[in-house]
């Protein structure tokens, strides 16, 4: 019996044994690094990006990081990382490692750069590298052109070209163009104070730069061109290829007063809004007369908007067809709206008419700039051309 429980004690001892010697290795923990996705910030502030183990540990596990550059550079968009350790503690799980972003207002757009787990020691590395994404949050204030947009034809059947400007020289053309200067609200309660400097030519296209600056007592400036006692007509096709402006509180417009504005004012003299634009509502366009009624302001306006996108996008041509029986208004060779001018107390639109291009802030109809609003807006011109009948 003493050989049996022998023999019985000897083998329970070496299958035990057996089974320890059996018994695989502990995995190791795995290592992740998350990405990120935050606003650049206009000045240095720090993030926190995420490292986490698949499991606890029993021992201590380090992970060294680094950064690499990419569209974002160290020194200039963030503060470098060489091989720097992040420490787990046994039994933790996560851990978060500083990195001091070098925020600026500057464009630049969307940057990216990467973290990576060079290294690491009592763990395995599973995720080795994180994008960390650095959102713009500055405004784009380059000068914007589109490239694309509407163009009209360079003729008509039955018509001749009687003016054209194609903006080619280095500044509006003075044997066309006279710019009106100040402030003082230009009966609308505007903000804004009109200088010449706003105005300029670039790439063949007239520009009109509204921007937030105080000037002459006014915080707006931007500019308002005439061809009063240079270019006037009456009846014939206006055509003008514009990009246009946006944002709540700017007002930009393409419009004509009659030529007797000086002698008889307002409304007497009549106008005829070509274009305009409240920026709050930046994908539609507004065609109006205004004229006087028995000596009471009269008016009568329609409007279009785009199916998608905005006016400032790309390029649209904004034309009437004007002649003694009626004026329409066509937005890319599209009629919108239409008005008759045969009546007697429309006598306003049958005399001459001049050209005014501005870009207002603030106003009655518009309403005032806000947090919203984004400067410099600009309204850019291709061209303009007036067509009559042979």
């Amino acid at each position: 019996m003493k050989k049996w429980t022998i023999l019985l004690l000897w083998v329970l001892a070496f299958g035990a044994c057996t089974k320890d010697e059996e018994k695989p290795a502990p995995t190791l923990p795995v290592l992740h690094i998350d990405p990120l996705e935050i606003e650049e910030g206009n000045a240095a502030f720090p993030v926190y990006v995420t490292l986490r183990l698949s499991q606890p540990s029993a021992d201590t596990v380090i992970a060294f990081i680094q950064t690499v550059d990419g569209t974002a550079k160290s020194g200039e968009d963030f503060e470098s990382i060489n091989f720097k350790p992040v420490v787990f503690p046994p039994g933790d799980l996560r851990e978060e490692y500083r990195v001091d972003i070098l925020g600026d207002d500057e464009y630049e757009g969307d940057e990216e750069f990467v973290i990576e787990i060079a290294q690491a020691t009592k763990a395995d590395i599973g995720t080795a590298t994180a994008t960390i994404k650095l959102l713009e949050d500055d405004i784009n204030t380059a000068l914007f052109i589109p490239d694309g947009g509407y163009t009209s034809p360079e003729s008509y059947p039955n018509m001749t070209l009687i003016w054209q400007d194609d903006f080619a020289g280095t500044q509006p053309d003075p044997n066309f163009w006279t710019f009106e200067i100040g402030g003082g609200g230009w009966g609308n309660n505007e903000l804004q104070f009109y200088r010449k400097e706003n105005t300029y030519i670039t790439d063949g296209n007239l520009v009109i730069e509204a921007r937030k600056e105080n000037f002459s007592g006014r915080a707006y400036t931007s500019s308002r061109m005439i061809t009063k006692g240079k270019f006037d007509f009456k009846y014939g096709r206006v055509d003008i290829r514009a990009a246009l402006p946006f944002g709540q509180g700017v007002w930009p417009a393409l419009w004509m007063l009659g030529a007797n504005f000086s002698s008889i004012g307002w409304p007497a003299c009549g106008e005829i809004d070509i274009m305009e634009l409240i920026g709050h509502q930046p994908s539609t366009v507004y065609g109006t007369a205004h004229w006087s009624n028995e000596g009471q302001h009269a008016s009568y306006g329609g409007n279009t908007s785009l199916s998608s996108g905005r006016f400032y996008d790309e390029f649209h041509v904004f034309s009437i067809e004007w002649d003694e029986q009626r004026i329409r208004w066509l937005l890319d060779g599209q009629e919108y709206h239409v008005l008759s001018i045969t009546g007697s107390e429309l006598s306003e639109f049958r005399n001459n008419f001049f050209f005014i291009f501005n870009v207002a802030v603030g106003g009655n109809w518009p309403g005032y700039p806000d947090a919203t609003t984004v400067f410099p807006q600009r309204m850019i011109v291709d061209y303009i051309r007036v067509f009559q009948e042979n």
